[in-house]
């Protein structure tokens, strides 16, 4: 017997910068995993039937960089610098948040993202015990990581997450994973990027880190330790256990080769870095030395969504026009970048990520019959460049089914906008000299 079998489907496939359709097919899951693919399996077998015929079947879709609570300061730092977007937009407005608002905020993303075909997320926050309860409750699957800075708390910081990491590591039916989250190099002092790694070692977990964002941060980090962001994470002993960086807009050839070297993993957050114009990650590149590529929206204060197809689109299209060459980066590498590439972001490399027998079954079917989806002359194409989140007509993770019909099935999404709508007025006032850390201002 089967749990769920979802038949007639047309199933994305994806081999290196390929990408092909297979038309008409049946998928069986049990306990969790994707156990049979084929033309056709008897619903006798199965204890629930979705009927997907007319409909492409996609590897869910993979969030590689996150602060999915930050939906909660949606719109309030626009058309800013990146230093006035942090110091006197967001990081001062950080500070009024608790850990129930952080909860109704990340099921507000968790929501958005299940709507947007995403079955896993990488992300990066505050309180995370309740984005860990949210993860929890809404049945995604996520690499959790607390946000911590240097200061005078810093080892109380450090322990805290410790506590949080072990507590949440493996939670969920193995849904939840946690590592640790220093905040970048320019918010934490080489010594206390020093003590993270030590910990990380100690515990077996890996760092999830933001690095080398903006050009000031470059030069920035060369006359003050005399050495790229990337470096002074390599010399702290970062990238001695499994690295997730995110950003990395501005990398020097050496710099690549360091995470080639120590097999770090790279989440580009397109939409953010074109917002804020800071430049953006140089995927070709880093894809080109054998470095793992993800796909993040960052938080939706400064990307306005969680649309990983999006995301996909837009670094498949900035590839192409700067290096004037329209076969760069093509169908099958870009929709790669949001479901294999992202799993191996997130340590699920194998695992999730692809249509497959063995694999666990996180599952997007999408309607294809919206006007911007039709003639069906390459689906996969279309899926990279037409598709929007509305699309998504179900999605299913480990074999439980939470959307179907558009309706979402774990998360009350109506309580959920009620909850974020009565916070959103205290969320954004602003009190003279609190603010959650300090971005360094341009030299």
């Amino acid at each position: 017997m089967y749990d769920l079998l979802i038949r007639g489907a047309g199933l994305l496939q994806i081999d290196g910068a390929a990408a092909s359709l297979l038309p008409g097919h049946d998928i069986a899951v049990r306990a969790g995993r994707i156990v049979a693919v084929a033309p056709a399996i008897s619903p006798g077998l199965a204890a629930e039937v979705i009927d997907a015929a007319g409909m492409l079947a996609a590897p869910g879709l993979v969030n590689a960089h996150a602060h999915a609570a930050m939906g909660l300061f949606r719109g309030v730092a626009e058309d800013v610098p990146v230093d006035v977007w942090f110091n006197q937009r967001i990081w001062p407005m950080e500070t009024n948040l608790t850990p129930e608002d952080i909860y109704w905020g990340t099921l507000l993303g968790i929501a958005e993202m299940i709507e947007a075909g995403v079955t896993s997320f990488a992300d990066h926050y505050f309180a995370m015990d309740e984005v860990a309860r949210a993860v929890d409750e809404s049945g995604v699957r996520a690499l959790l990581a607390w946000t911590v800075f240097s200061g005078p708390d810093e080892e109380h910081q450090l322990q805290d997450t410790l506590a949080f990491a072990a507590h949440w590591h493996g939670a969920a039916g193995g849904r939840i994973r946690t590592c640790l989250g220093p905040h970048s190099p320019y918010t934490c002092t080489p010594g206390f990027l020093s003590l993270v790694s030590s910990a990380a070692r100690a515990s077996g977990l890996g760092i999830h880190i933001h690095l080398s964002e903006t050009a000031e941060q470059v030069s920035q980090s060369l006359a003050a330790h005399g050495k790229t962001p990337v470096a002074l994470a390599r010399d702290a002993g970062l990238f001695e256990v499994p690295a997730l960086v995110a950003h990395a807009a501005h990398l020097t050839a050496e710099d690549i080769a360091v995470f080639a070297d120590c097999g770090v993993a790279v989440a580009a957050c397109p939409k953010t870095e074109m917002k804020l114009g800071v430049g953006v990650t140089p995927v070709v590149d880093l894809l080109g030395a054998g470095v793992a590529v993800g796909l993040g929206s960052d938080g939706a204060a400064s990307n306005s969504s969680y649309d990983i197809l999006e995301a996909a689109r837009l670094i498949a299209l900035l590839e192409k026009h700067s290096r004037r060459d329209a076969q760069v980066l093509p169908v099958g590498a870009a929709l790669g970048l949001a479901t294999a590439g992202g799993a191996r972001c997130l340590g699920l490399g194998g695992a999730v990520g692809a249509l497959q027998v063995g694999m666990q079954a996180d599952i997007a079917l999408l309607r294809l019959d919206a006007p911007h989806m039709q003639p069906a002359h390459d689906l996969p194409a279309a899926l990279l460049y037409s598709a929007q989140p509305a699309d998504v007509d179900t999605l299913i993770v480990a074999g439980r089914v939470l959307m179907r019909g558009r309706r979402l099935l774990t998360i009350d999404k109506g309580r959920v906008l009620r909850e974020v709508s009565a916070r959103a007025g205290r969320l954004t006032r602003r009190r003279a000299g609190e603010q959650v850390a300090t971005y360094p201002e341009a030299s």
